[in-house]
């Protein structure tokens, strides 16, 4: 063999031995290897591995073991592995020195954790441990949504991946930041959006400002928004006065409130059950809406604050003024109501009042259902052929201030 192959091949084998197998391409630079034509290139070895902080540690008759919780190595890595500690696992710091695994976790130090490729499926998912290197740096997390973009971060509200507190946080990025989407395809920064959620990687420093700040290299950004659908009311508009409307109905299922009294401007849509463009003259009392608003309305009863959007329902409503009178005929959770507060029995109605009957009160609390009092109620379609005719009650609009006593 010429003497200068001679002094590479012993040259390569000495750094391969000086390197412990499972550290692998990740963070250490491949040894140079002899291809036999007088050519030196280089041979990576894939190892995945876990980069973070140890959050548990189990040691039983079934074995030795550690959760590792933080970044994968590599996209593809693993973010979170519960990893078998054998006596072949290596447990080492930067230099090579070993390290006890009690000071790891006492110390709360950052490992880069490389496991084996033999894993199974569970989340977290569980691994050897083949070695273990120490870092000198240490970081943290969150997990949370963007509230803000700024010129060069973000402003995420989330929750501490190690702490699970939740907290806010501004994320500056560093010039070698890398930046994945959900499929683990490498994305610029200009590509997140207010409303993304992120899984992000910080520190080690971080400012003790409201909110603090720090610096953040590594990030995986869902960039799939989820339609926030607002608060609404769906129910029937019982009044129109000074360019505001009264909807009184039920709360829509993502949240708001049954009575509410909501301004209309030009900002407000107003569209049809098509999604057709409407103007203000649509909104005519007793039409059924969906009503949608923001979250922050006034603290007064009935709340009160600005139409976002409106969809005005082609159904008609059923409704019928009165008082309601005391009756034999009337049952339990039955109202019997004098229609038209007239001396005619031939147009009067029985409610029945369920659990989804809106009941509003002209004082603004509870005081049932009193013999006297004016009512406006709207009902379903459904009527029975009896003398008075009975039907459900959808919403009860009780104006008890002259009620002269209790109805049976």
């Amino acid at each position: 063999m010429n003497k200068m192959y001679k002094v590479l091949a012993t040259a390569s084998i000495m750094a391969l031995a000086a390197v412990p197998l499972t550290a692998g391409a990740q963070d250490i630079p491949p040894a140079p290897i002899h291809t036999g034509q007088g050519q030196i290139v280089k041979q990576a070895i894939a190892v995945p591995a876990v980069w973070g902080q140890i959050t548990d540690f189990v040691n039983d008759a079934s074995g030795k073991f550690i959760t590792v919780k933080g970044r994968g190595l590599a996209i593809t890595d693993q973010n979170e592995m519960i990893l078998n500690i054998t006596k072949d696992t290596k447990i080492i710091d930067a230099r090579g020195k070993t390290v006890a695994l009690k000071t790891i976790i006492d110390e709360k130090k950052v490992v880069k954790a490389f496991y084996g490729p033999n894993i199974t499926k569970s989340l977290p998912a569980r691994g050897t441990a083949l070695t273990l290197v120490v870092q000198d740096n240490s970081f943290t997390g969150i997990e949370g949504t963007v509230g803000e973009v700024q010129d060069n971060g973000i402003v995420v509200t989330g929750s501490n991946i190690y702490s699970s507190s939740e907290e806010t946080v501004v994320l500056h990025f560093a010039d070698n930041v890398q930046i994945f989407d959900q499929n683990g395809q490498a994305i610029k920064a200009d590509v997140i959006k207010t409303g993304m959620t992120v899984r992000s990687i910080y520190g080690p420093a971080v400012t003790k400002s409201i909110p603090p700040q720090s610096t953040t290299k590594y990030l995986v950004v869902n960039t799939d928004i989820e339609e926030q659908v607002p608060p609404g009311t769906d129910g029937i508009i019982t009044n129109i006065a000074d360019k505001q409307i009264t909807v009184i109905g039920n709360p829509m299922e993502q949240g708001g409130v049954n009575y509410v009294i909501l301004t209309v401007d030009e900002q407000t849509e107003i569209v049809n059950e098509k999604g057709e463009s409407l103007t203000a003259d649509a909104l005519k009392q007793d039409a059924r809406v969906e009503a949608y608003y923001g979250e922050v309305m006034t603290m007064i009863y009935p709340a009160q604050t600005h139409a976002d959007k409106l969809v005005v329902k082609a159904a008609q409503s059923n409704k019928v003024e009165g008082t309601i009178e005391a009756s034999d005929r009337a049952g339990k959770d039955q109202v019997y109501v004098n229609v038209g507060s007239d001396d005619s029995t031939s147009n009067d109605i029985i409610l029945n009042i369920g659990e989804a009957t809106q009941v509003i009160y002209s004082l603004g609390f509870d005081s049932g259902f009193v013999a006297g009092s004016k009512i406006v109620a709207y009902h379903a379609n459904e009527l029975t052929d009896s003398i008075p005719g009975m039907t459900n009650a959808e919403i009860v609009i009780v104006n008890n201030d002259n009620a002269v006593g209790t109805a049976e």
